[in-house]
């Protein structure tokens, strides 16, 4: 079975935050549930300096698009569950 890649792009928002600081606060929490939860990389990737909006960009393989596909819904649900952060842009790219 050949190897698979989800890239996975997620645009959030932070209504509640009122600068870096507590943008930074939130994305934290954010990046390490998401961690916690799964074996894959993520990371920060954009709008790094504005303190209402954050880029999370995800990376995951394995020998099964289908179990990727299943890990990117779930990644989803935790990014768009969360109290003080809005998930307002998503998309997967499969190679």
């Amino acid at each position: 079975m050949a190897m698979a890649v989800a890239i996975g792009t997620f645009e959030l928002h932070f209504p509640l935050a009122h600068s870096l600081k507590e943008k930074r606060q939130v994305m934290r929490c954010v990046l390490d549930r998401v961690k916690a939860k799964f074996n894959v990389s993520i990371a920060e990737v954009e709008h790094n300096d504005l303190w209402q909006r954050g880029t999370i960009g995800v990376a995951i393989v394995s020998n099964d698009r289908t179990l990727l596909e299943q890990m990117g819904q779930r990644i989803e649900e935790i990014l768009s569950g969360h109290d003080e952060a809005t998930l307002t842009d998503r998309g997967w790219e499969y190679l």
